[in-house]
């Protein structure tokens, strides 16, 4: 900051306090209302907090500081426009892979949302009942326990339904697999020149 700036600095600080006290005094004498006046600094604090912020990063914008951001011009990841007041935790144990030590409700999000990836790696079918099982019981013991922090709001899992779901995925990639197959040998064959090209003996 040059002198320049630190001068102005101060001329906006003073200024500021007179303000302050000129309204004390007003509201002290009954000519202004103390609601209006704590509504009023509010709104006032919140607009310095915002103009604080776009001076930052204009500040930073003209140093380089966002050059070669993989989010530059981009919405930022899990954004998807609801309030989530556990956002920050969760992207930290997602971005740092933290495991074992998360409460249980994060943890058990955590575990649903990958839980298809995790049934579909399975090849017998009974095991994948003892996991739905296992995590219906998880899930219904956090929804038992009073120990604070985030509320549980991870479904339990229809097991039935989820063994149809289980069971179509599974004939999906098998069917998948084949038309993959035969598409290949299909080129194999094509890419072979005919037989009467062949040299004979």
């Amino acid at each position: 900051m040059n002198d320049v700036d630190a001068r102005m600095d101060r001329l906006r600080r003073a200024a500021r306090y007179r303000y302050q006290q000129l309204v004390n005094s007003e509201i002290e004498r009954g000519t202004l209302d103390p609601d209006e006046v704590r509504e009023e600094r509010r709104l006032l604090a919140a607009a310095d907090v915002a103009a604080h912020a776009r001076a930052r990063i204009e500040e930073a914008e003209r140093r380089g500081v966002f050059e070669g951001n993989p989010y530059h011009g981009k919405p930022l990841p899990g954004n998807d426009g609801q309030h989530d007041p556990d956002w920050w935790i969760k992207s930290k144990i997602e971005r740092e892979d933290i495991r074992g030590i998360a409460p249980p409700a994060l943890a058990l999000r955590t575990e649903d949302a990958g839980l298809d990836d995790a049934l579909d790696a399975l090849s017998v079918e009974s095991d994948v009942r003892d996991v739905l099982e296992d995590f219906n019981a998880r899930v219904k013991e956090a929804r038992r326990q009073l120990l604070g922090g985030p509320p549980v709001v991870t479904p339990m899992r229809d097991v039935d339904a989820e063994l149809a779901r289980w069971r179509d995925r599974r004939e999906e990639r098998a069917a998948a697999a084949a038309r993959s197959a035969a598409e290949t040998a299909a080129d194999a064959a094509a890419a072979r020149p005919p037989r009467w090209w062949r040299r004979r003996r």
